[in-house]
C-alpha cells in the first residue's frame, strides 16, 4: 500500500471513530482569518479572549476592524501574545483584501487559489500554514494545512521523514485524495482531514506520544512490526 492510501485509511479510521468535526469554529469568514493569525505561537482558548474583545465592540465587521487604529488592536488582540507582530499582520491583511478585492471577501474567495496565496505569503508573519488555514476555512478553496500534529502523525507511522518539508507533507496528504475532482468536495475532505488529525493530536500524538486508545494505533503498530 502506498504512503498516500493508507494516509487516506488513516482518515477514515479517524472519521469513524470521532465523527464530524465542523470547524472552523467562527462566526463569519473574517473571524475564521482574524483567528487563523492570532493562533499562531498560541493556544486557541488564548485566542477565543482576543476575538470576545473584538466581538464585544462590535468591530468583527470588515469595515470597522480596517478603521481601527493599531494601537487600539495591539490591546484587543494582547490575549493571544505577540501583539505587536500580530497587529501588524492583521492590519497587512485587510489592506490586501480592502485594495486587491474592494474590501469583499466574497471577491477574495472567487481569485484563483494560487494568486490568494501567493498574496498571502507576501504578507510579513503569514507563512505556509496560516495561508493554508485562511485559503480552506475562511475562503473555502481545498487547501490541505500541515501543522505540527500531523507532521508527528506522518512520521511517527512512517509515512514521512522526519525533516519532511512542508510542501512535501502537504503532497502526501493531498495525494490521499487524488480520486476527488470535485474542488468543493475537496476542499470538505481537507476540512475534516486537518480537523480530525487535530483530535487525535491532542489527545493521542502531543510531543511525547500517548498511544493507549488511539484509534491510529493498529496502524503504527503493523507499521514497526514491518520494519522489525
Amino acid at each position: 500500500m502506498t504512503a498516500a492510501a493508507r494516509l487516506r485509511t488513516l482518515y477514515d479510521t479517524l472519521a469513524a471513530a470521532y465523527g464530524p468535526q465542523h470547524w472552523w469554529p467562527s462566526e463569519s469568514p473574517l473571524e475564521t482569518m482574524v483567528g487563523a493569525c492570532l493562533t499562531q505561537g498560541t493556544a486557541w482558548t488564548s485566542v477565543e479572549r482576543s476575538l470576545a474583545n473584538l466581538r464585544a465592540r462590535d468591530l468583527l465587521h470588515f469595515d470597522a476592524l480596517l478603521a481601527l487604529p493599531e494601537d487600539e488592536l495591539r490591546e484587543l488582540i494582547r490575549p493571544s501574545g505577540f501583539m505587536q507582530r500580530k497587529a501588524v499582520t492583521l492590519r497587512a491583511l485587510l489592506a490586501l483584501v480592502a485594495t486587491e478585492y474592494g474590501g469583499s471577501l466574497e471577491r477574495f474567495a472567487e481569485a484563483p487559489a494560487e494568486t490568494a496565496r501567493a498574496q498571502l505569503l507576501a504578507i510579513t508573519g503569514i507563512g505556509p500554514e496560516t495561508a493554508d488555514a485562511i485559503l480552506l476555512y475562511a475562503l473555502g478553496q481545498p487547501a490541505m494545512v500541515v501543522d505540527e500534529y500531523l507532521r508527528r502523525v506522518v512520521v511517527r507511522h512512517g509515512l514521512a521523514p522526519e525533516r519532511a518539508r512542508y510542501a512535501e507533507v502537504q503532497q502526501l496528504a493531498l495525494a490521499a485524495f487524488a480520486g476527488e475532482r470535485d474542488p468543493a468536495a475537496l476542499a470538505d475532505h481537507c476540512n475534516e482531514f486537518h480537523a480530525l488529525v487535530v483530535e487525535v493530536g491532542k489527545a493521542h500524538c502531543g510531543r511525547t506520544p500517548d498511544c493507549a486508545g488511539c484509534p491510529l494505533r493498529g496502524d503504527l503498530e503493523r507499521h514497526q512490526q514491518a520494519r522489525e
